[in-house]
């Protein structure tokens, strides 16, 4: 009898399990976004080899992931080359360890990144960007995209307002204001919303959504410039005026990336 209770207890424990509910993405509070700039196909080569083979290991051993690496489109033609590295944290205390114990392990490589000599060195500058998540963020997943990689569209936009107070009511627009959740209705794919901390353009806001090409990029905005609940929010009195400067960046991930 004491086999036969704990055969059922087994079962009845297997099939609460394999209809459970998958648990959602944890919830980042602040991202860090890395932007290389590069001049050279030599360095683009050494950025990619050191994400691919030694940053985005060490981060996924820390427990940080998914870790996601951008290029603009037409990068490979562009005067000023880029790498956008999207890195998430649960907490600034996480941040801190990774600081203390992934850092420099990647220092102590050794490898050609980090042996980049002064007078031919791996990047012409790396940009770095902390931001913390909004409110109304609930998880920092890939893309439910079909599309190969490299047909795939990312927008990164960049808001600034022209003053602190006006750039808190642009965040709530967001937030409280629903539009975050309008994105989220009208299949966007956002990777990330938040508010810049750190940064050469303050006060800013900057966020980044997905898509399978360019041509539904651009059927998501035009239904999305067309739809009825946005048409209402952005007509409202207090949301007037709220950005002053907006830079947009199309980006595709790299093979490797994780978003």
């Amino acid at each position: 009898m004491k086999k036969q209770f704990l055969f059922l207890l087994f079962l009845a424990c297997c099939v609460r399990l394999a209809g459970a509910t998958p648990p959602p993405a944890e919830r980042p509070a602040y991202l860090e976004l890395k932007v290389y700039h590069l001049k050279t196909s030599r360095q683009e080569a050494l950025i990619d080899s050191f994400l691919q083979h030694q940053y985005l290991p060490v981060m996924r051993a820390a427990g940080i992931a998914p870790v996601g690496a951008f290029k603009p489109i037409g990068n490979d033609t562009a005067a000023d080359r880029r790498v956008y590295v999207l890195t998430s944290y649960a907490s600034l205390k996480q941040w801190e360890q990774v600081q203390k114990t992934a850092v420099p392990k990647l220092l102590a490589a050794g490898g050609a990144y980090e042996n980049a000599p002064y007078n031919n060195p791996a990047y012409t500058r790396l940009e770095t960007i902390f931001i913390k998540a909004f409110d109304d963020m609930t998880g920092l997943l890939a893309p439910k995209l079909d599309a190969p990689k490299s047909e795939r569209v990312y927008e990164l936009r960049s808001y600034e307002s022209a003053s602190e107070k006006i750039f808190r009511n642009k965040v709530q627009m967001f937030n409280a204001g629903g539009e975050i959740k309008l994105f989220d209705r009208l299949g966007f794919n956002g990777i990330f919303y938040g508010e810049v901390l750190l940064g050469a353009h303050m006060p800013n806001l900057m966020y980044m959504t997905s898509f399978a090409n360019m041509p539904a990029r651009e059927a998501h905005w035009k239904t999305f410039g067309a739809d009825p609940e946005w048409k209402r929010l952005s007509a409202l009195p207090e949301y007037q005026n709220n950005v002053a400067h907006i830079d947009i960046v199309f980006l595709h991930p790299t093979p490797y990336s994780g978003l």
